[in-house]
């Protein structure tokens, strides 16, 4: 799979770039689309799911961090500090986790997708 996601470190933070664009994670986004159809996965919806799913399991993370998402990407950003750069690898670790294992990207959709405030 092409990269499709990574930190870019700026002088004052660190960005995470989710690129939901790729062919690979567009074809994601159709299942997920088949499971629900309110998951139309542009960069808003995929930040929808990460919030959803952040608050379940790694609520502590949810408060680290600002989002400015676009049609073609998810996008956060992290204060430049230790606990930043580890904020910002604990969600790019949630990123691949769930686009490299997809059932459990459906199996999450599936049982909390109506909780999902999708755009």
């Amino acid at each position: 799979m092409d990269k499709y996601v990574e930190i870019i470190e700026n002088d004052d933070s660190f960005d995470v770039i989710f690129y939901v664009d790729n062919d690979e994670i567009l074809a994601i986004g159709e299942e997920l689309s088949a499971i629900n159809e309110n998951a139309y996965m542009n960069g808003y919806n995929w930040e929808a799911l990460l919030d959803c799913y952040i608050t379940k399991y790694e609520p502590k993370l949810g408060n680290s961090f600002e989002t400015d998402s676009e049609s073609g990407m998810y996008a956060a950003y992290f204060d430049k500090s230790e606990e930043g750069a580890q904020a910002a690898e604990t969600l790019v670790n949630i990123i691949k986790s769930l686009i490299e294992n997809e059932d459990k990207l459906f199996a999450f959709v599936t049982e909390y997708g109506d909780e999902v405030d999708w755009d």
